[in-house]
């Protein structure tokens, strides 16, 4: 079953950020699907099995903050 997770996400400030966040998602193994939303400061990730800690790490790792907004099944 494939769980969305919102993600609120600091430092995006071009569209090359918004980018880099959204490679760094789908380089997540389980992630399915991403949308980032740059001017609002949110990414989605569609994913089966993967933990939030997971996306919030790979956010980090590519250099900006992430928290969760909110998971939906």
């Amino acid at each position: 079953m494939a769980t969305t997770t919102e993600l609120r996400i600091t430092g995006m400030v071009c569209d090359a950020c918004a980018g880099h966040v959204k490679r760094a998602l789908q380089g997540v193994e389980g992630v399915q699907a991403v949308a980032v939303d740059r001017e609002a400061g949110r990414a989605s990730a569609e994913h089966a099995g993967v933990d939030h800690r997971q996306l919030i790490a790979a956010v980090a790792e590519a250099g900006y903050e992430a928290e969760v907004a909110s998971d939906t099944a």
